[in-house]
């Protein structure tokens, strides 16, 4: 039986090595249990504790150590500790680093570690740390920059929390990569309902350190916001640089092919690290659907029959933000900007805060946004991954999906 090593403790690599049984050995430098990365603020909101977003145990074996080193001619990877761990066939499920923007201030010169009060959001230690900062400060200011959907769930959570939270988003709109115009002033609306002040169209250009710790954050225009902590969720970038370092083809993330094979023929990547078909997805769903992917073809290797392929995910992002008196549900998929020639159909209703606006092209549901009750978005969801055509019934098969509310 070969023998499969999964360098990664995120979401695709533990799923990959749960899926691989006693074959797998598991890798990974947090001192935590694997977690679900897609629940963090869910912790620091302090609607779960730490424990209840661990993932289910893997049966092979788990190393708590840092990969440092592959060698390839070898079939082994050399790890912080001195061990050296051999493969017949190796998973690099590095996932990503959080993008820190060139802010003056942010680092003085030789530093590499942040300066005190300034947080990226991506870990459990991340977590814990901001967790521990609001505790302690009492009344916290927090800024956060970056209004992507990381820096709308870390806003959200630091207000439930009691921080006096200020939002700085350099796009014009919160969510802009995922939202039409409609939906993320809906988000916007509730934001600012839970007490967030919100900036857009708004650069950071640098922050100011007192004794140590960040005390100020400086916007483009000059105007200077006071802070205890800072956020820093500006994104993230594929985490490439063992597999960089080793040889294989890097380019916005590690390239794969559709067996999820990297340039060299042993070694494999999935998750945030990896680049297939032109696109890195950063994404949950296409994680563990790669994950899936490449369990049912190891499974089969020297089995007869057609192999698996990964052709790709169609990505639906969904948010909850529940535990509030006014709760945010929203889903969005596809191209939520119509095209010219694109037809769009979208229904509102202020009295129940519910937004719904699809785009169709010729006979396809080619996106869509959905805020508030979310009964129908599996319906919309269905059409539009199948990509088929939507009935000509004029329109009416479509206005019932946009008010279908599963029954409530």
């Amino acid at each position: 039986m070969n023998r499969v090593v999964v360098i990664g403790t995120g979401l695709a690599g533990t799923h990959l090595a749960r899926r691989l049984g006693e074959r797998a050995v598991l890798i990974g430098e947090e001192p935590h249990a694997p977690y679900n990365r897609v629940l963090l603020a869910e912790v620091l909101a302090g609607s779960y504790g730490p424990d209840v977003i661990e993932l289910p145990a893997t049966p092979g074996t788990r190393l708590r150590t840092r990969a440092v080193r592959l060698d390839r001619a070898r079939r082994v990877v050399q790890c912080e500790d001195g061990a050296e761990v051999a493969y017949d066939t190796l998973v690099l499920a590095t996932g990503s680093n959080p993008v820190l923007p060139p802010l003056r201030g942010l680092f003085e010169p030789g530093a590499t570690e942040l300066p005190g009060g300034v947080h990226a959001f991506r870990t459990m230690d991340d977590c814990l740390a901001l967790s521990r900062a609001v505790r302690e400060e009492g009344g916290t200011r927090a800024v956060v920059v970056g209004g992507g959907l990381l820096g709308v769930s870390a806003a959200r959570a630091l207000a439930r929390r009691g921080a006096q939270v200020v939002l700085v988003q350099q796009a014009e709109r919160l969510m802009e990569r995922q939202l039409d115009p409609g939906s993320s002033a809906l988000v916007h609306r509730h934001l600012t309902s839970l007490g967030v002040e919100i900036h857009t169209e708004c650069r950071v250009r640098a922050v100011g350190v007192v004794d140590g710790r960040v005390r100020r954050v400086e916007l483009h225009d000059g105007y200077v916001l006071g802070t205890d902590v800072t956020v820093l969720a500006c994104g993230a970038r594929p985490r490439t640089g063992l597999a960089g370092a080793a040889g294989l083809d890097v380019r916005k993330g590690i390239v794969v092919d559709d067996e999820l094979r990297t340039s060299d023929p042993h070694i494999h990547a999935i998750g945030d690290c990896a680049q297939h078909d032109g696109t890195v997805y950063g994404l949950a769903t296409p994680a563990m659907d790669q994950a899936d992917a490449l369990a049912d073809l190891l499974t089969a290797e020297g089995t007869t029959g057609p192999t698996r392929k990964y052709t790709g995910t169609r990505v639906l992002t969904r948010l909850t933000l529940p535990h509030t008196a006014d709760p945010l549900d929203l889903a969005a998929f596809g191209e939520t900007e119509p095209l010219p020639g694109d037809d769009v159909v979208q229904l509102a209703d202020a009295t129940r805060g519910t937004y719904r606006r699809v785009v169709v092209r010729g006979d396809r549901l080619v996106g869509g946004v959905l805020v508030g009750a979310l009964g129908g978005v599996g319906a919309l969801a269905h059409a539009w991954e199948s990509d088929e055509a939507l009935p000509a019934d004029d329109g009416a098969p479509l206005l019932h999906l946009l008010t279908n509310d599963g029954g409530h």
